[in-house]
């Protein structure tokens, strides 16, 4: 399936349907990369950085660096937006209108959104989805250490929980080629190395235990 979705096609947000962004999402089986979230002393002075170059999102309050995280980006020929966004939407158990499974009973097929195989359709987890343009945002998935999407911008399993609960409607969010802090606090930036896990079970992926929050707190 991995090879099918992620390393042929890659096929993560580009386009929307049935009102969801066509974007696929896995969940890694490992939880071998984590990362510190500390809580800001002002939610509203929150703000996100993404430098496409080094592959990184910063989550700043002020010049203090509240999270710092690996992301995965756009291909060359379907990129990440670059620009100055706000977070639009968030949605922590959102799934894709455009890729996922017909499940018939015992029976699960993967297929699309538009065409029916019988059961019912059943969309692929994009579980914490922050939004920053229509069809456009950051959400849970496997998170290579080269550009591999169709323009969304993923986040390790252990990750994107977090990101969720530091940013909320109305968060800048500014992307670009590089940033400064790509020189500082990202130049030695660690990175997940279970994108090459096996998939998770159909059975767990059509389910809503997918959307499982992590224990503890998330916040420092």
């Amino acid at each position: 399936m991995k090879s099918l979705l992620l390393r042929s096609t890659a096929l993560v947000l580009g386009a929307a349907a049935l009102g969801l962004s066509a974007c696929t999402t896995m969940t890694s089986s490992g939880g071998n990369y984590n990362v510190v979230a500390r809580k800001p002393a002002n939610p509203n002075n929150v703000k996100v950085k993404v430098s496409l170059e080094n592959q990184a999102v910063y989550v700043m309050e002020g010049d203090r660096p509240l999270m710092v995280a690996a992301t995965n980006v756009g291909l060359v020929n379907k990129p990440t937006p670059k620009g100055n966004f706000h977070v639009t939407n968030k949605i922590a158990k959102k799934r894709s209108g455009s890729y996922g499974f017909w499940v018939n009973g015992n029976s699960i097929i993967p297929g699309t959104g538009g065409v029916s195989k019988g059961g019912h359709y059943v969309g692929y987890p994009m579980a914490y989805w922050v939004e920053f343009l229509p069809a456009y945002g950051f959400h849970q998935g496997f998170v290579w250490p080269v550009p591999r999407t169709h323009g969304c911008l993923r986040l390790h399993q252990t990750v994107a929980p977090k990101f969720f609960a530091l940013v909320k409607i109305g968060t800048p969010v500014s992307i670009a080629q590089s940033q400064p802090e790509d020189q500082t606090i990202g130049k030695n930036l660690a990175r997940p190395t279970d994108y090459n896990d096996p998939d998770p079970p159909s059975a767990l992926l059509t389910s809503d235990r997918t959307f499982a929050p992590p224990a503890g707190p998330l916040l420092e």
